[in-house]
């Protein structure tokens, strides 16, 4: 009875066999218990995680400067923003070193009559040991008192000591809380990086909103978001010197 209800089964297995180019080696031999299970199709779904890093994306805007520059000047956008970023690479190393030099004090403005100048041009520094500089005022006596105001105010928290027209700089060791004073010497200064980021933003935000007229609102939203961008990628760069310098100061 069994093999009666398996005949209309081999016969369609056979009829496979005669019109199918690649058999399973099982049926050529007339195996009637062998059974081709239907192709599975796998669908697969987006995880939870994948949909959420997905939305967390954002798609960047790539502008021709040229095309937009009758409304504002892109280039001259980045500039300012790469102003600032290299103003504080420059402030973190001014004022920001661990070892101490004669080019240490360079930087260091001093405010006179003619306003205000670098220490190094109004006084002849040098190094008389690891733990004392001294700064000749010889050639410009007048401007000792305002050298000696500059060295105390300066974020090296120096106390120098006068002599005439000579200027002694002790050296201060370097101790772990004077690191931790500068890192957050180096904070302050990225947070006005950050800040100046933002005002150069906000201005050519402010600009593009007066030029609105005559322009397409696609356009203008583009323009916003590349400004954005722009400002995004310094803000990041602003963080990532801060993180470098801090690991530099702390060891």
């Amino acid at each position: 009875m069994a093999s009666g209800r398996l005949r209309p089964l081999v016969s369609f297995i056979r009829g496979v066999q005669a019109t199918s180019t690649r058999v399973s080696p099982l049926l050529q031999h007339g195996c009637p218990h062998v059974v081709i299970p239907p192709p599975c199709y796998v669908r697969h779904y987006a995880t939870k995680k994948s949909k959420a890093k997905a939305k967390g994306q954002v798609a960047k805007v790539s502008i021709n400067a040229a095309l937009v520059e009758d409304i504002i000047s892109l280039e001259e956008v980045q500039e300012d923003m790469a102003t600032v970023l290299a103003t504080l690479k420059e402030d973190f190393s001014r004022n920001l070193g661990i070892r101490t030099s004669p080019g240490a004090l360079d930087h260091i403005l001093v405010t006179t009559k003619d306003g205000k100048c670098p220490l190094n041009q109004l006084g002849q520094i040098s190094m008389k040991s690891s733990q004392l500089m001294v700064v000749n005022m010889t050639s410009n006596p007048e401007a000792t008192a305002a050298v000696t105001r500059a060295l105390q105010e300066s974020s090296m928290k120096l106390n120098p000591e006068v002599e005439g027209t000579i200027i002694r700089v002790p050296i201060p060791k370097v101790t772990r809380e004077h690191r931790e004073n500068l890192a957050k010497l180096a904070k302050e200064f990225s947070n006005k990086a950050k800040e100046s980021v933002r005002r150069v933003r906000t201005k050519a935000l402010v600009h593009i909103k007066k030029a609105k007229e005559g322009v397409s609102e696609d356009t203008v939203r583009l323009i916003e978001k590349q400004v954005q961008q722009m400002a995004d990628s310094y803000t990041a760069d602003i963080d990532k010197q801060l993180a470098t310098k801090t690991k530099e100061l702390l060891g």
